[in-house]
């Protein structure tokens, strides 16, 4: 499960922003996972990326692994009027 922060900063002072990181962070992870991994999950808050790119990232570092990525919206439901309110963005590679 992957919940990485918008901005961040390390013990160095190194500086992290998502949009500049993301790609080498899931690059990381797919050197982790193995034939016998079975998925991974990424929720993204407040960038300026869309579902789309997201789910374009994760497919293409999942690509020689098989399997498919699905990927979203997550939303909350505003009580007075109904309305769906965009929260995050999610990205879920599984193995078939």
């Amino acid at each position: 499960f992957l919940d990485p922060p918008k901005f961040g900063r390390g013990p160095d002072g190194e500086v992290w922003k998502l949009e500049e990181h993301l790609p080498g962070l899931i690059a990381d992870c797919r050197a982790l996972l193995d034939g016998n991994s079975k998925f991974l999950v990424l929720t993204v808050y407040a960038i300026r990326m869309s579902a789309l790119a997201i789910g374009e990232l994760l497919n293409q570092a999942m690509a020689d692994l098989g399997g498919t990525v699905e990927v979203g919206e997550m939303a909350v439901r505003e009580e007075a009027r109904g309305l769906l309110l965009p929260t995050a963005i999610f990205a879920r590679w599984k193995r078939d």
